[in-house]
């Protein structure tokens, strides 16, 4: 074998091809792994625009194996490893061409990067493409290379070339035409990859086999730990003992790994990446190899940091009231954006350079800016970086939480605004704040708002098991619309007014008893809420009704709790972002929809925050907007007033759509079940879906209690004979070996779980929810994608081929990635062929499970 490094552009150059064999897995990158490749690429982006010279950024390996060359010449190679990321860069040059054919005026650079990147122009037939997938994702593949009207649909293909459309596109409207080709420059010769190169003969399979069956390997604290203490010979064994081994107990593996890159971030290596921990460390500890005194001392000064780690991730280990406080709120709100301001004001806390008080200001801004920026929907892209650069900023004789205050109102524009008072009231009034951020992060706003009101009886919050609750209910009965009927504004229907004010932070409060509340009458809602020891909810059950004035009302009041709160920028820093934030998310929207698909002016408005007026005005004074055409009127019919942009298209938009596979009646309507619904868009964009949609682990006589409530609720809301199917295909799924988990949200949903050890964990599988209340079966491909074995892409199509080959179900091909749904009523009359599909399901689980014990354990079996 021959190894040598090389780039993706020496790697292609020339007539050749790369086949993936059918023994490698589809492709399986997920939005995970693109945004850290897409991290990467940005920041050396970034460095190139700034006139500096960034060092190659290692990509892996791939392996190759020669294959047959052509009669006409042109060489074959297999691919035997590394495909994940040669199908990921061929895409991200696939939406580099067509950024540069949306642009207009830049078809030579689009017509090179498809010439001499993407296909051999001389060639035919598969010959014509320089990768070859697995034929699992050849067509997905190839019809985003060809640009065919189905490019970028479902599956995990269609989805990374999605990504990369939206990526350049946002990038490219900041940065211009000199971004995009900078970003063209390091795809082709900034990421760094060794080529390795089997011989004529050589195994490919045995190769293939050594390569994805590999013990665990050295970390990167493992590695930094060996070269420390090859460098010291003479005092190795007492600083092992005295000061490594007692840090790396208290910390454990992962944290010890969060500490020295922590430690390189504070020290003002705001690149630090945590996957070269090791590389930047032993650069900067190099000049002191042959010192062992100073060396010493430097893991001396990193174990006390350790101990500041610590009060970190344990809040409870600080000393100081207020500090202590501060860093449980932002522990809660999770994720490690503060951890390197955290680490350095404790660092100057514990150096006499700062009081405690002053840095939990400091931290308090820190929360406000995320708080504020949830609020506002902003994304969080961005967020990690201003926190990294911070401790570089920060002026040593400063107070420091001015100098945090100062350092965060100074981003005006892009991904880092710090929103001001007026731009908080008007999201809290507008934005769909239950669809924003993590559910963890909406409950503590909750929280620290109810907390606001001073109750003279303190809540025990760990004990209380408090969820997000809608007043107004997502799945209302109608005597609800028939009240927001009285409120709607011309044009406006009492559905549309629903979705406008439902997930908004008006209309959402915390509380234990949400299957009581369910969707009953506000009258019996009051009853509950009153009895609530919580002060909102005793607020909420005051009104004499809940309707659209009552909720904007409550908005307008929390709106002042929250500016009070959560403290602003300085004041006279106006954002320099001109343009509503809302519209950028709407584009990102459009641009992240599969092929096939189609939505409504509504959907998209409650996803940003306005009404479905503004976006259509929008959407037609904005000639060229991506996706545009898939926006359609309530009824799935092409507005009158859609028009393309001039010498971009021809023909009508149903004839767009229909080529990309959405189905019309005769009446011109869209099939509904092809629609994205404001969820469907919101999982696309990667924003977390409602809680309840997860199953989650329950008690004994939880799991009793709502198994109960699921059957009342059932039988109380759908016909005998769709409640005796359903409960008879579950009492089937338990035969199988299967169990049965419930939701916690007031319409007790039921999902069947494939039973690993009796506990729900990243293996959990389950393949339908079924909520009893709304009438709809919800199949979570969004979900299974992650979870093998139905994270291999043919085996979702399998199960989506088997349902819809049952009468009454109509599941889109185009949502293999979402959670498509179809009536609970086909239980009725078909719950035989489900239970097959059922059985099929639990088959396929088993077995998988079978092969991945005897893979760790072959005595298993």
């Amino acid at each position: 074998m021959h190894a040598q490094e090389t780039t993706f552009k020496e790697l292609v150059q020339g007539e050749k091809q790369y086949q993936v064999p059918l023994y490698q897995r589809t492709y399986s990158w997920q939005r995970e792994q693109l945004q850290q490749l897409w991290d990467d690429v940005q920041e050396l982006v970034e460095e190139q625009l700034e006139g500096r010279a960034p060092a190659a950024h290692f990509l892996g390996s791939v392996v190759l194996a020669p294959g047959r060359i052509t009669a006409g010449g042109m060489q074959r190679w297999l691919v035997v490893d590394g495909q994940q990321r040669l199908t990921t860069l061929m895409l991200a040059f696939t939406a580099l061409r067509d950024c540069h054919r949306e642009r207009g005026g830049a078809e030579q650079k689009a017509d090179r990067i498809h010439d001499l990147v993407l296909v051999n122009k001389y060639r035919s037939g598969d010959d014509h493409y320089r990768l070859l997938p697995t034929q699992a994702d050849r067509d997905a593949f190839t019809a985003c290379v060809e640009s065919s009207p189905k490019a970028g649909g479902p599956g995990n293909v269609g989805a990374a070339y999605r990504f990369f459309l939206a990526a350049l596109t946002e990038g490219e409207e900041s940065g211009g035409e000199v971004w995009t080709d900078a970003v063209e420059a390091v795809l082709s010769g900034l990421l760094s990859i060794v080529e390795i190169t089997a011989a004529e003969g050589d195994n490919v399979y045995r190769i293939f086999e050594s390569i994805n069956n590999t013990g665990v390997g050295l970390s990167q604290s493992d590695l930094l730990r060996n070269y420390l203490f090859m460098c010291l010979p003479t005092r190795g064994e007492s600083v092992y003992r005295n000061r490594w081994l007692p840090m790396q107990e208290l910390l454990g593996p992962a944290n010890l790994e969060l500490l020295v890159w922590l430690d390189l971030v504070v020290a003002g290596n705001s690149r630090a990446k945590q996957s070269e921990i090791y590389r930047d460390q032993k650069k900067r500890l190099e000049p002191l190899s042959a010192d062992e005194a100073a060396l010493e001392a430097e893991i001396e000064s990193l174990s006390r940091r350790a101990e500041r780690l610590m009060r970190i991730l344990e809040p409870e280990r600080e000393a100081d009231p207020e500090l202590c406080e501060v860093l449980e709120r932002l522990s809660r709100w999770g994720g490690q954006t503060h951890y390197p301001l955290a680490l350095q004001l404790l660092d100057r806390v514990d150096g006499g350079q700062a009081t405690p008080h002053q840095a939990a200001r400091a931290l308090a801004y820190a929360e406000s800016y995320m708080v504020r920026r949830l609020f506002a929907g902003y994304s969080t892209t961005g967020s990690n970086r201003v926190f990294m650069e911070m401790p570089r900023e920060l002026e040593k004789d400063e107070d420091p939480a001015e100098a945090v205050r100062r350092i965060l109102s100074k981003n005006k524009t892009g991904a880092r605004v710090w929103p001001d008072d007026d731009a908080v009231r008007e999201a809290i009034r507008t934005r769909p704040f239950y669809k924003a951020g993590r559910s963890n992060q909406r409950l503590q706003v909750l929280r620290r708002l109810e907390e606001s009101y001073g109750g003279s009886e303190p809540v025990d919050y760990a004990k209380a098991r408090l969820t997000v609750e809608h007043v107004l209910p997502q799945n209302p009965a109608q005597q609800w619309f028939d009240l927001l009927a009285e409120e709607a504004e011309d044009g406006q229907g009492p559905d549309e007014l629903h979705a406008l004010l439902v997930h908004t932070l008006g209309n959402l409060t915390l509380s234990a008893d949400n299957a009581k509340l369910s969707n009953h009458p506000f009258r019996r809602k009051q009853e509950i809420l009153d009895s609530s020891a919580l002060r909102m909810n005793q607020e909420i059950a005051g009104r004499e009704r809940w309707g659209r004035a009552e909720i904007l009302d409550r908005a307008a009041g929390l709106a002042d709790r929250a500016v009070r709160l959560w403290p602003g920028p300085v004041a006279g820093t106006v954002p320099g972002d001109d343009e509503w934030s809302g519209w950028k998310e709407l584009r990102a929207a459009l641009l992240a929809m599969p092929a096939g698909t189609w939505t409504t002016y509504g959907d998209v408005a409650a996803l940003i925050g306005t009404h479905a007026v503004p976006v259509g005005q929008h959407l037609a004074s904005k000639a060229g907007l991506h996706g545009a055409y898939r926006v359609l009127t309530a009824d799935g019919r092409v507005s009158a007033g859609f028009r393309w942009p001039d010498g971009q298209e021809s023909g009508d938009a149903r004839t767009r759509l229909e080529a990309e596979g959405v189905p019309f009646d005769d009446a011109g309507r869209a099939r509904r079940s092809h629609r994205l619904t404001t969820a469907d868009l919101a999982a696309l964009l990667g924003k977390e879906t409602a809680e309840e949609a997860v199953p989650s682990p329950q008690t004994e006589d939880e799991q009793q209690s709502a198994a109960d409530r699921f059957e009342a609720q059932l039988r109380d809301n759908q016909t005998k004979e769709t409640a005796e199917g359903v409960l008879g295909a579950l009492r089937f799924w338990e035969q199988q070996g299967g169990h049965l988990a419930y939701g916690r949200a007031s319409e007790t949903s039921c999902f069947p779980m494939a039973r690993f050890g009796g506990t729900l964990d990243t293996r959990a599988l389950w393949p339908l929810g079924i909520y009893p209340v709304s009438g709809t079966v919800e199949v979570v491909f969004q979900y299974l994608k992650r979870r093998p074995p139905f994270d291999d892409e043919p085996l979702r199509r399998e199960l989506m081929t088997r349902l819809n080959g049952i009468e009454g179900i109509d599941l889109a091909e185009a949502k293999l990635d979402l959670r498509p749904s179809f009536p609970v009523e086909v239980f009725a009359v078909h719950s035989e062929e489900i239970c097959a599909v059922l059985e099929w399901f639990a088959h396929t689980a088993a077995l998988a499970e079978a092969r991945r014990m005897l893979d760790e354990d072959p005595g298993t079996l």
